[in-house]
């Protein structure tokens, strides 16, 4: 369990860095990125070997189909993500898309994942992208985006897609069947 609350903690230091001690990064330059991205990768190795690792220990049992929620949500949570990406008409919406699909995707695990390590892991990320969310609110004003256009919705909608099938085929190469409607 401690690779895991280590891998949360240094995604979550790693990234909120920028925007707590933006007076000690911006000197670092590009150098800065490369150790940020660094952190990163070795934040996600730990996130994975941690769960992976971890004991089962049951602190709620999701409800049974909730899983066909859950894959609603996490459609929803893609889009949302991708509109940061895409540029077209929901970006121009959306503050911050990247990090409000990453809080829907959070808590979608949640509704599905009652133990104590996904508590840590996607409590934790939701915590994190909260967290960053308020603290870009508080020393930026958002400048709302002009729309690419509809051509670019129409693209988010068929990579989602994609990247949908592709995670739930990652998912039941790791033996999580995500369309089985109850993981409990």
């Amino acid at each position: 369990m401690l690779l895991l609350i280590l891998g949360v903690a240094l995604w979550s230091a790693a990234h909120l860095f920028k925007r707590v001690a933006p007076g000690l990064r911006a000197p670092l330059g590009d150098a800065g990125k490369g150790v940020a991205a660094l952190l990163l990768v070795t934040s996600l190795v730990l996130m994975v070997m941690g769960y992976r690792a971890a004991d089962f220990i049951s602190v709620y049992t999701p409800p049974p189909g909730i899983g066909h929620a859950n894959n609603l949500i996490m459609l929803i949570a893609l889009i949302v993500f991708g509109a940061g990406m895409s540029k077209g008409w929901l970006w121009t919406k959306i503050r911050h898309p990247m990090l409000y699909g990453f809080v829907i995707w959070a808590f979608a695990h949640l509704l599905v994942n009652g133990d104590v390590a996904s508590l840590i892991l996607f409590g934790g990320l939701g915590a994190w992208a909260v967290a960053e969310i308020v603290l870009i609110n508080r020393q930026t004003e958002w400048v709302r985006p002009v729309s690419g256009g509809p051509k670019r919705d129409l693209a988010l909608i068929g990579v989602v897609l994609v990247m949908y099938g592709l995670i739930a085929l990652v998912h039941i190469w790791t033996g999580h069947t995500p369309f089985a409607g109850t993981y409990a």
